[in-house]
């Protein structure tokens, strides 16, 4: 639920993860064949019920910066980087640069491998960079398991990793992204190397970060976010660095739930406005096209106090449709935001209409520019939009 993500991504991107793991099982290399990093995975079938997982059934307390480590008795988890950013020539880019954690065993099932390369958990990671001016979005995937030091996390000091991607805190308290690779698509170069400052968070979401996505017993998560952090380094594309500063926003989210059979995706805003105020906005779709009654958003000033926003305290109308080449799916293309307890009316545009991630399941996320007004005064802003359950249907995904 990048929301609640459900998350958002509890049910879908826990799929995702199951998906690739599987894959990446069945065409494990045999002994005499070498191993690459990026492609390796567990020796062993991926489990998919949920038994003898921790589930998420109330607020629990959070400490930090513990709780920015994994928490491997829950069955997903991820931590979400997004951002706009502006360089010094004038040109804008978003990046997303995101790592997701699926353990393939439950805690009461886990048993002390003599081998390095055994693994309980397995991580994906996406990157991806939309450059404004060159009219393209570039998207890439990796996954491996968590051993052998492939890929991880941990909280002290705090460090998210597969391969040479990584989020890591320095000495000084900055937290530094970092990646590289090349666009399968387009077989431009593509880096970053963030270096991020947080002004505001970490704010809960939902009820003291308890994240409810259903009904039922355990649908839920533990989510919050850090909305507003300084950013500056530097983004490469196609053998071009460029010097850049903005905003960037974070998600970390993780829970044992699914998606709900009724459910078929959900639309996810991050928007961080020029009065330094932030809104996060999720709304569950049901495969009648309706909006679920689990959907919810939180408005945040910008001294950190926070809003929790029911379904009906808030307004998301598209006001447009672009239709990927690639993949069919229909997505909407700009949307009127509405928050009648703010007095806040957002057009939200998407800086490119093909913001579609070429990854293992297609979705659409990508930046946008934000305008509008609060109390009939002109506002302006950035955002990212998740939208999922388009491209094709989440259901039987997981």
């Amino acid at each position: 639920m990048r929301g609640d993500t459900m998350k958002r991504r509890s049910g879908w991107l826990g799929g995702l993860l199951l998906l690739s793991a599987a894959v990446a099982w069945l065409l494990w290399p045999k002994p005499a064949q070498p191993l690459r990093a990026s492609m390796v995975a567990p020796a062993a079938p991926v489990a998919a019920d949920t038994a003898g997982f921790t589930r998420i059934e109330g607020p629990r307390p959070l400490t930090f910066p513990t709780d920015h480590g994994p928490h491997n008795d829950t069955q997903t988890e991820w931590w979400y980087y997004t951002g706009n950013l502006t360089a010094e020539s004038g040109e804008h880019f978003g990046y997303q640069l995101t790592f997701f954690r699926r353990a393939l065993e439950a805690p009461d099932q886990r048993v002390q491998r003599a081998s390095a390369w055994g693994a309980d958990q397995v991580y994906m990671a996406h990157f991806a960079l939309t450059d404004v001016a060159g009219g393209r979005h570039h998207s890439t995937e990796r996954f491996a398991r968590g051993a052998a030091g492939l890929a991880g996390a941990q909280a002290a000091p705090y460090r998210v990793w597969l391969d040479d991607w990584s989020v890591s805190e320095e000495p000084d308290g900055r937290i530094v992204l970092r990646a590289s690779a090349e666009d399968p698509a387009s077989d431009l170069d593509l880096g970053l190397n963030l270096s991020l400052v947080d002004r505001k968070g970490p704010v809960l979401q939902g009820d003291r970060g308890y994240s409810r996505k259903g009904p039922e017993p355990g649908n839920a998560s533990i989510y919050y976010s850090q909305p507003r952090i300084d950013t500056t380094g530097t983004i490469t594309v196609g053998g071009k660095t460029f010097t850049v500063d903005g905003l960037s926003w974070m998600d970390h989210e993780f829970s044992t739930s699914a998606l709900g059979p009724e459910l078929a995706g959900w639309d996810w805003f991050s928007l961080q406005l020029s009065d330094g105020s932030e809104v996060m906005l999720y709304a569950l779709r049901r495969t009648d096209g309706s909006r679920d009654s689990f959907s919810s958003g939180t408005r945040i000033a910008s001294d950190g106090s926070t809003w929790s926003l029911a379904p009906d305290a808030f307004d998301i109308q598209p006001t447009g449709e672009w239709r990927s080449p690639r993949t069919g799916g229909v997505y909407p293309a700009g949307w009127t935001v509405t928050v009648p307890s703010a007095d806040l009316r957002l057009t939200v545009t998407p800086y490119l209409a093909d913001q579609e991630m070429q990854t293992s399941l297609p979705y659409w996320e990508g930046a946008a520019r934000v305008s509008g007004t609060r109390a009939g005064q002109p506002i302006t802003g950035h955002g990212y939009v998740e939208l999922t359950g388009y491209a094709r249907s989440l259901q039987g995904q997981f």
